[in-house]
């Protein structure tokens, strides 16, 4: 089923990148940036994740909390934060549960090959649970910015 604008959040439990168990729903009172990407230590991805990193002071003082999640080991995501000092949570889900929650596994095409995959995308989820923007099909040049004028607007800045 496909998460739109409006919808409350799915909740999720998930083996986070520090070690630990988090759930989605220990972030209320914050505003959530839960980025959805395909692998880490690849180019796209890790420009994304990279961008979310230089951008992470302003998220910050916005009261915005970035999670980024794939279907990666921990000991992966491990590497990947600390090959580019990642200040952010990357999400373990290997078994693609959370993915499936948002619509993110899809069939994709790759040089005439098929196969499922996560969809680049990006939900902002308000302080109460509610999902307030969702983009798929995310380009990733531009797209950090993007998030983080709207959640400027969305914290009452202009």
């Amino acid at each position: 089923m496909e998460i739109k604008v409006g919808d409350m959040a799915p909740d999720f439990q998930a083996m986070a990148s520090n070690g630990e168990e988090i759930k989605l729903s220990d972030f209320r009172g914050k505003y959530v940036v839960l980025y959805f990407y395909p692998r880490d230590m690849t180019p796209g991805c890790t420009k994304e994740a990279c961008s979310f990193r230089d951008h992470y002071e302003q998220f910050k003082e916005l009261d915005a909390v970035i999670l980024g999640v794939s279907t990666d080991s921990l000991e992966r995501h491990q590497k990947f934060v600390e090959k580019y000092s990642l200040p952010f949570l990357l999400i373990v889900d290997e078994n693609h549960e959370i993915c499936e929650k948002y619509a993110v596994w899809k069939l994709k095409k790759s040089f005439g090959r098929e196969y499922m995959g996560i969809e680049r995308s990006t939900f902002i989820i308000d302080k109460e649970g509610k999902i307030v923007k969702v983009w798929r099909k995310v380009k990733v040049d531009g797209h950090v910015e993007e998030a983080l004028q709207f959640v400027n607007q969305l914290a009452g800045n202009s």
